[in-house]
């Protein structure tokens, strides 16, 4: 693996931005542009802990990397200041796509909750139109760019409040028109998903697809809950469904691994795992295992054959983008284009899309990665 002078990430003779990816773990209000922050600040006049949209960018990476969730979690109180105004959302989600595109994504999911942009007199139903405004410019700005990208909503509850079921019914209304599916996010440990059950209840019955995070702040029983209680097709995060394998010989690369109930039925069903290296090391998440990178316990998850997405979880907190994930894992793992195929194969069949879409995105990935 090489970078050349303008930071471009190089694998066998590849470029990695080049390749075609799908994205399932995206927060659009942890993906702002640090110069939108601030242009978008001056004209609410809200006050900014810097000016200058390198100093910003520094600023969200030292907050976010504390080890803590909770901690992580109050640096959204910045981005989603700037987000409660049809204009500030539209910018967002529009810039959102445009970036993904500019990263070689050909599928992407937004997560947000609506709910926390209502400050300014928005309504739910008027948040949604908005930024789903934005995603249908930033498609159009792609498609003019020469990139086809395609971007649905995750419409997402706050786990930590009680408009869970509002939400669920908000998500269904918008069905065909931007939203693909439904999330509960913030702070995980003592909120878990059982708390929701009305709302996943209702969600079932109208056959809607759902993600919940879980395995990120909080251990099995977390995800235990999103599978029965949210019947959670997919795990935000999901790493430490670790916990529940327990390593009895390593020799080399050789390991041999007990699996618990939940990790064998996560596992045996290919429930999906919306891993997000990066993010996972600035929360504590795999604390575990470690604080480095060839700590984190995606690998064994791969070589034990979970679906293992990769994912950004939140690009500005983090200061990356799909690309730069997939290269740490490189470095970390020694993975080659084959695993980097995998890994988005993965991704584009865990997609909340009809299964011809989904079939379709396969062949794009084949043919991005043999070209």
């Amino acid at each position: 693996m090489s970078i050349d002078a303008n930071g471009d990430v190089t694998l066998q003779g590849v470029s990695l931005r080049s390749l075609p990816k799908v994205s399932l773990h995206d927060h659009l209000d942890g993906a702002l542009r640090p110069a939108t922050i601030i242009e978008l600040a001056d004209v609410i006049g809200l006050d900014i802990p810097e000016s200058d949209p390198r100093a910003l960018g520094r600023w969200f990476a030292k907050q976010s990397d504390s080890g803590s969730l909770v901690e992580y979690l109050k640096t959204f109180d910045l981005t989603t200041a700037v987000m409660q105004t049809k204009e500030g959302l539209t910018r967002v989600a529009r810039e959102f796509v445009q970036d993904l595109a500019a990263d070689g994504v050909i599928y992407g999911e937004v997560r947000w909750a609506p709910e926390q942009h209502l400050a300014r007199g928005l309504t739910l139903e008027q948040t949604v139109e908005a930024v789903q405004q934005g995603i249908e410019e930033g498609e159009d700005a792609a498609d003019r760019d020469g990139r086809s990208i395609r971007v649905g909503q995750l419409i997402t509850a706050m786990r930590h409040t009680d408009r869970a079921l509002e939400i669920a019914e908000l998500a269904v209304d918008f069905r065909g028109r931007g939203a693909v599916g439904f999330d509960i996010a913030g702070p995980e440990d003592g909120f878990p998903p059982s708390n929701h059950r009305a709302a996943f209840d209702y969600l079932a019955e109208n056959f809607f697809p759902v993600t919940v995070h879980a395995g990120e702040a909080a251990g099995p029983a977390s995800i235990r809950s999103a599978l029965l209680d949210g019947r959670a097709l997919r795990l935000g995060h999901g790493v430490r469904i670790a916990e529940d394998l327990q390593v009895i010989t390593q020799e080399g690369d050789e390991v041999q691994v007990q699996f618990g109930d939940l990790a064998r039925w996560v596992r045996d069903r290919e429930i999906p795992l919306e891993l997000s290296p990066s993010s996972n090391l600035q929360t504590g998440a795999i604390a575990a295992w470690g604080n480095t990178m060839v700590d984190h316990p995606f690998d064994l998850l791969y070589q034990l054959g979970f679906a293992v997405t990769v994912n950004v979880d939140n690009r500005t907190m983090s200061a990356t983008s799909l690309t730069r994930e997939l290269a740490l894992l490189v470095e970390a793992f020694e993975y080659d284009l084959d695993d980097l195929e995998t890994f988005q194969f993965n991704a584009a069949a865990a997609a909340f899309l009809p299964v011809e879409e989904r079939e379709e995105l396969v062949e794009m990935i084949a043919e991005g990665f043999d070209a």
